[in-house]
């Protein structure tokens, strides 16, 4: 589920994760969890296409 929660449809994707753990046992509470997981993907493509234009501009130069 984390790997799931990673994916970048963010928030949408967190929420998916939560209502699988809820089906699985109605006491889990994930929402927290599933949306930190998603936003440190978010971050993570934020990141590594900084990385990736930044090597093209050096190129273009």
């Amino acid at each position: 589920m984390i790997g799931a929660a990673g994916i970048s449809a963010f928030p949408m994707s967190g929420r998916i994760v939560h209502k699988m753990a809820l089906k699985e046992d109605p006491q889990n509470f994930l929402l927290m969890h599933s949306i930190g997981v998603n936003v440190s993907g978010q971050i993570a493509s934020v990141i590594a296409g900084g990385i990736i234009l930044n090597m093209f501009a050096q190129y273009l130069v």
